[in-house]
């Protein structure tokens, strides 16, 4: 029994360590953006051809 409870314990640290690395491991100063969206001057909503915000 005691085996078993090990092996479970073993278990969801390997599973909190796998979620805690996914979690933290991106890039230093988060997603890049595209240059083209800023140097077009274009929205999100110009792209889709969706109504602006009010």
């Amino acid at each position: 029994m005691g085996l078993i409870l090990l092996e479970a314990l073993g278990a969801g640290l390997v599973f909190i360590l796998i979620v805690w690395w996914t979690m933290f491991s991106g890039r230093k100063k988060g997603e890049l953006h595209d240059d083209d969206d800023a140097a077009d001057g274009k929205g999100a909503n110009e792209k889709k051809n969706l109504p602006p915000k009010a």
